[in-house]
């Protein structure tokens, strides 16, 4: 994992956003999907953890809060192993440009987090290539709480890193392991080159610089009619 699709010789560009929960990225992928879309780019997006393989499994998982880190990590890995073969890379040798809410970055800083080995984790994802382009945006604790908590009652169990024993209350839980993944991805900015971005600022400033890197690195954008993608889940 260590040259991007461009230049493993691919037509299609992938694109990809990270960053913690409520910081915004499911927002701008969409917004800039549908800019694509209008520019008549041949666009695909795939969302992490979306595969019917192991997507309903995860979900049962989840519900019943019996998902040990060990198991969390591998579950996601076929995921993505899943996703990565029968989609994105046809659409890339095909020429699209595919969009990605969450990439394998999520995986080494999550799994990470939760106590799995940092080589073992990456050693998962060894096989896919690296994105030719990769938005982190950056957004305060405080801020992302307040995302996520407009328009529902309380944190997810697994959002807020429950299951990490970190505190009784969700809301600290969610900040001490939130804090952490955040970390992580700095950490992770200058090695992978991630293109960071203020996720304080609004949304439409956000945007205007998010298309602004990708016209000037995406180019020509083709002229051909867009894939069918769906929309992101939750999107803020």
């Amino acid at each position: 994992m260590t040259k991007t699709f461009a230049e493993l010789g691919y037509p299609g560009r992938l694109i990809a956003v990270e960053g913690i929960d409520g910081s915004g990225k499911s927002t701008q992928i969409y917004l800039l999907k549908r800019w694509l879309e209008l520019q008549q780019a041949k666009v695909f997006f795939s969302e992490w953890n979306s595969s019917d393989l192991v997507k309903s499994a995860t979900s049962k998982g989840k519900k019943r809060e019996l998902l040990t880190p060990t198991t969390f990590s591998l579950i996601h890995a076929t995921d993505f192993a899943d996703r990565y073969e029968r989609q994105l890379v046809p659409l890339l040798r095909a020429g699209y440009i595919v969009l990605c809410d969450r990439y394998v970055f999520t995986a080494f800083a999550r799994d990470t987090v939760r106590g799995c080995p940092s080589k073992w984790v990456r050693g998962l994802y060894g096989f896919s290539a690296l994105p030719d382009m990769v938005f982190f945006f950056k957004a305060n604790l405080e801020v992302s709480l307040k995302r996520i908590l407009n328009g529902r009652p309380e944190l997810k169990y697994f959002e807020a890193g429950m299951d990490m024993k970190l505190s009784s209350d969700p809301y600290e839980s969610f900040r001490i392991f939130q804090g952490r993944l955040l970390e992580q991805y700095l950490a992770m900015s200058t090695e992978f080159n991630f293109l960071v971005i203020d996720a304080n600022q609004p949304v439409e400033v956000q945007q205007s610089m998010v298309r602004k890197l990708v016209g000037a690195r995406i180019h020509p954008l083709e002229k051909t009619p867009s894939a069918k993608a769906t929309q992101p889940r939750n999107a803020r």
